[in-house]
């Protein structure tokens, strides 16, 4: 049975309006969503995710009284070495009725005006590791525009409800590094310099394949840490895992809140 049949015998067959990619902290919001809980161990091609503190389940249902798709995890580059490994899974939302996607992440700040617990809305990005999910495809389709890959209508949305919220929102470009390593405070020093505003080793590979699919894109960071040279903390998965609950609580209110606008709309 294709993974799309089994998430609708459990879930239904109402479409979906959003997916929801969860990065670290935000495991209690994918536990809100009033539906099904079905594990990506069911779902055919669905990644196998190795990082610690994830959930790897996609949960299906209503939040804020939307119809959502939530993935309480995803598999990074860094695991096997397979940038295009969200592919089938967004290729499921896809055929589940979703039009648009938004992702979360954790990420080192450039900036001394963004500091660990804050958000930061991404208005562009930067493929510092220079993979590309769409390498191997065979079709002229893969030669996605990326002009406005971070849609400028979801943007204004989500800055909105952070509004609404009262919760800080700068706009910034974020910087794919690979991993699994972190970054040098040299790397940092020729990442700033190209223009980015935090760095993390996620998102991009997922933010491509969404506009490969047609799927209109929106995604934030949790600053969890300032990059390598910046401060004197010690950066680690462990510290990451602790800080990013600073920034969740507050990315979960605005994103409630979003959902709750785009319910009312």
């Amino acid at each position: 049975m294709r993974s799309v049949e089994v998430i609708q015998a459990r879930a239904g067959a109402e479409p979906v309006r959003f997916g929801l990619i969860l990065g670290s902290g935000l495991g209690h919001l994918a536990q809100a969503v009033q539906g099904v809980a079905i594990p990506y161990a069911d779902l055919r091609g669905f990644p196998h995710v190795s990082v610690s503190g994830h959930d790897p389940n996609l949960h299906v249902g209503t939040l804020e009284g939307v119809r959502v798709a939530v993935f309480g995890a995803r598999e990074h580059y860094y695991e096997k070495g397979n940038p295009s490994a969200m592919r089938p899974a967004l290729e499921c939302l896809k055929a589940l009725g979703a039009q648009s996607l938004i992702l979360t992440n954790a990420a080192g700040s450039l900036r001394p005006d963004i500091r660990p617990g804050d958000l930061m809305l991404l208005g562009d990005h930067i493929n510092v590791s220079g993979l590309n999910p769409l390498i191997g495809e065979p079709t002229d389709a893969r030669f996605v525009p990326m002009t406005d890959a971070h849609d400028p209508g979801l943007r204004a949305a989500l800055r909105a409800a952070a509004q609404a919220e009262g919760v800080a929102l700068p706009e910034g470009v974020y910087a794919w590094y690979s991993g699994p390593s972190f970054e040098t405070p040299a790397e940092i020093r020729a990442i700033r310099t190209l223009g980015g505003d935090a760095v993390g080793m996620s998102t991009v590979p997922e933010v491509i394949l969404a506009r490969f699919l047609g799927l209109k894109v929106a995604a934030i960071s949790t600053i969890t840490n300032m990059a390598a040279g910046l401060s004197d903390e010690k950066i680690s998965h462990e510290h990451t895992k602790a800080m990013a609950p600073l920034g969740a609580a507050k990315l979960e209110r605005l994103l409630r809140r979003f959902l709750n606008m785009q319910n009312l709309a």
